[in-house]
């Protein structure tokens, strides 16, 4: 696994930050973009990110985030299908600029889910909550009226067919992240990526390396799986990885510090070595730590390389 960071797409001090502590690889996200906007897809923008990286000495390894898709693709709804094609025209240019890895999730209506952004955590650090007493008193999204579970999945399965020949013609692999948290229903709203049975389902509706798994440690130990004997069940259709961990479970559950939580890291990192995993793996989800302001819970850079720290060492002890 190369350990890796979510970098902003323009040069600033946390591109000499992720070099000084060994990072290589860069995952440009939409939260570095701009807050619900899209990444570009289109060749030219995205050969200046390349290249920008690329002349820092960077890899630009992953895409993630709001990919050119919403919910009316998530949904099946009108306008589907000129995202599906916006869709394919970013992974045929990742695959011409050599970009490895698109990394998307199927949370419709209610995205990333949190009740609370200030639990105090380790020396007064803040982590994440998520419970769902708080979360169910509130309204449903408009979206949940109407769709069903097989709505989704169906909506799932027909962008699978249309667009993991797509990634295959181009060597760019897709990693699915699971929902989180990973509910049947989240407010009301369906969830289906919730469970290892699930992406059993989504594995077998083109059974390609190509259509593969974003293994998000910390929606996997909120299923309460073994997370280390999970990722051996997955194994080759790991395209991806977010290194964090929870404590809880998907009704209720506080983010942890990476090393301080529940799951054995050092044994998940044994299982990566094991299933041959080489790609990039990055911190997600870190505490906020002092002298930082909250603003983005989860994304702050302070944690982020204490948990590089933490990787490499578990890396040189396997």
């Amino acid at each position: 696994m190369r350990p890796s960071l979510v970098l902003s797409p323009s040069e600033d001090r946390r591109w000499d930050l992720a070099k000084q502590v060994g990072v290589t690889d860069a995952v440009v996200h939409t939260l570095e973009i701009g807050d619900g906007e899209p990444i570009p897809h289109e060749y030219d923008p995205l050969l200046r990110i390349r290249n920008a990286f690329r002349d820092a000495g960077l890899a630009l390894s992953v895409i993630e985030g709001c990919t050119p898709i919403s919910d009316a693709t998530r949904l099946g709804l009108d306008g589907r299908d000129e995202e599906i094609e916006r869709f394919k025209t970013l992974v045929r240019n990742c695959g011409a600029l050599g970009v490895p890895v698109v990394s998307y999730d199927w949370m419709a209506g209610l995205r990333w889910a949190r009740t609370s952004t200030t639990v105090r955590s380790r020396g007064g650090s803040l982590v994440t909550e998520y419970d769902d007493e708080d979360m169910r008193r509130g309204p449903p999204p408009a979206a949940a009226r109407e769709a069903t579970r097989e709505d989704v999945w169906d909506a799932l399965e027909s962008f699978l067919r249309e667009v993991v020949p797509v990634a295959e013609e181009a060597g760019v692999r897709l990693g699915l992240h699971p929902d989180d948290p990973p509910r049947p229903e989240v407010r009301g709203m369906p969830r289906i990526i919730d469970s290892p049975e699930a992406y059993d389902r989504v594995l077998d509706v083109v059974d390609s390396e190509y259509n593969g798994i974003t293994f998000c440690q910390g929606n996997f130990a909120a299923m309460g799986v073994d997370v280390p004997a999970t990722i051996r069940r997955f194994g080759d259709r790991i395209n991806y990885v977010h290194f964090r961990d929870v404590e809880g479970d998907a009704d209720a559950f506080v983010e942890t510090w990476h090393d301080d939580g529940p799951t054995d890291m050092a044994a998940a990192v044994d299982a990566y070595r094991d299933v041959g995993f080489e790609g990039p793996a990055r911190p997600d989800h870190v505490p906020t730590m002092a002298g930082e302001d909250n603003t983005n819970p989860g994304y702050h850079f302070k944690g982020r390389l204490f948990a590089i720290g933490y990787m490499r060492g578990l890396l040189d002890a396997a």
